[in-house]
C-alpha cells in the first residue's frame, strides 16, 4: 500500500536537488523528517514535463501537495485511484475545482488556519496605517520634505481608540482581530452567516449584528471570509453607499471579495474616508489600476500571511493532515464546495 505525497509544484528545475532547494520543499521535508515518518515525500515538477510522464510519477500518491495553481490538476486527479487528499498550503482553495473532486471521492483540505494570527495582525496594521496614513509620513521623511509632506486635515488622522469595528467573517481570522482589538479599546460587530455559539462571541468580545446594520454603524470594516460564488462582489456599490463617509475599509482576504470598480468610484469621491488593501481583483496590481493613484489607498502586495511563524505552522498542518489520511483517517480542515 502507498504511503507516498507528492509535492507537485513549478520549481523551473526538474533536478530534484535543485528542488529541495525551494523554501517550502526544504521545510517540509525537514518536518516529515522530524514528525511524521509514515510518509514518503517525493517531487513532481509540473515545469518542464510532460503531462503523461507527470501522471506516471503521480500514480501511486495518496495526497497531492500542490505548490502554485497547475491548471491540469483536476485532470490529473481523475487519473490518480489511490488519491485522497488535494492539501493545500495556503489558506485559498478557489482556484481548485471542488465539486469535481468531490464526485471523484477526493477531498480538498487547507492549511487549517495556519496564517491566521499573521493575517489579523496584518489587517489590524493596515487599519493603523491608513488611520494615521503612515505611508505618506514615511515617504515624507524619507522625501526629506519631514512635516511639510504630509497633508490632510484634522479629521484624516485618529486612533482606533473608541472606534467601532465591523469584522465581516469571525472565523479564525476574523476571531483574532476581534481579540486583539478589543484590548485597544474598540466596540467590536460582526456579521457571519455561520451561528457561532455565546461563549465564542463572548471570547470574542463581539456583538453579532445584520450586514446592513455594521455597514452602517462600523467606523472601520474589515473582511475575513474565504472566496467563492457567494462571497464574490460581497462589498459592491450598494454595500458601499451604506457606509459611514468617515469609514475606511480593510480587505486581507480576496480582491473579487470587493467590486473594485465601485471601490475605486466611492474612494475618488470621497463617499467614505479610506480604505487599506492586502488583495485586489487582479494579481499582481496593474499598472493603470486607479488605486495606486489615490491618496486614500494603502495597498500591500498580499502578503499579509508572510511571517516566518505562519510559514512553519502551515508546514506541520499541511503534512499533519496528509499523515491521518497515510493512516486510513479522515482529514481536518476540509473545504467543501459552495
Amino acid at each position: 500500500m502507498s504511503n507516498e505525497i507528492i509535492i507537485l509544484g513549478n520549481f523551473g528545475n526538474s533536478d530534484n536537488s535543485a528542488l529541495q532547494k525551494d523554501f517550502q520543499s526544504q521545510e517540509l521535508l525537514d518536518i516529515a523528517k522530524n514528525n511524521f515518518n509514515n510518509v514518503k515525500i517525493s517531487f513532481v515538477n509540473y515545469n518542464n514535463e510532460d503531462y503523461q510522464q507527470i501522471v506516471e510519477k503521480c500514480k501511486d500518491a495518496k495526497v497531492i501537495i500542490p505548490q502554485g495553481k497547475y491548471e491540469l490538476l483536476t485532470d490529473l486527479c481523475n487519473e490518480l485511484k489511490s488519491l485522497k487528499l488535494v492539501q493545500t498550503i495556503s489558506a485559498g482553495t478557489e482556484w481548485i475545482d471542488k465539486p469535481q473532486l468531490k464526485e471523484m471521492g477526493i477531498k480538498v483540505s487547507n492549511n487549517g488556519g495556519a496564517n491566521a494570527v499573521a493575517v489579523a495582525e496584518h489587517a489590524i496594521g493596515l487599519m493603523f496605517a491608513v488611520n494615521r496614513k503612515l505611508d505618506i509620513q514615511i515617504d515624507s521623511a524619507k522625501n526629506g520634505t519631514w512635516m511639510d509632506g504630509v497633508e490632510g486635515d484634522r479629521d484624516e488622522f485618529q486612533t482606533l481608540a473608541g472606534k467601532t469595528v465591523g469584522i465581516i467573517g469571525l472565523g479564525r481570522i476574523g476571531s483574532r482581530v476581534a481579540k486583539r482589538l478589543y484590548g485597544w479599546e474598540c466596540k467590536i460587530i460582526y456579521h457571519d452567516t455561520q451561528v457561532f455559539d455565546k461563549n465564542y462571541e463572548k471570547e470574542c468580545n463581539a456583538k453579532k449584528v445584520s450586514l446592513v446594520e455594521l455597514l452602517e454603524n462600523s467606523d472601520v470594516i474589515t473582511l475575513h471570509v474565504p472566496y467563492d460564488r457567494l462571497t464574490r462582489h460581497l462589498i459592491s456599490q450598494e454595500e458601499l453607499d451604506l457606509m459611514k463617509k468617515s469609514a475606511i475599509l480593510i480587505n486581507t482576504c480576496r480582491g473579487g471579495v470587493v467590486d473594485e470598480n465601485a471601490l475605486i468610484k466611492t474612494l475618488e469621491s470621497k463617499k467614505i474616508r479610506a480604505a487599506g488593501l492586502d488583495v485586489t481583483e487582479i494579481e499582481p496590481i496593474e499598472e493603470n489600476n486607479p488605486l495606486l493613484n489615490l491618496n486614500n489607498v494603502i495597498i500591500t502586495p498580499h502578503l499579509a500571511t508572510r511571517a516566518k511563524e505562519s510559514e512553519v505552522n502551515a508546514m506541520h498542518n499541511v503534512l499533519a493532515n496528509a499523515s491521518r489520511v497515510i493512516e486510513g483517517k479522515e482529514p481536518e480542515w476540509i473545504v467543501e464546495p459552495v
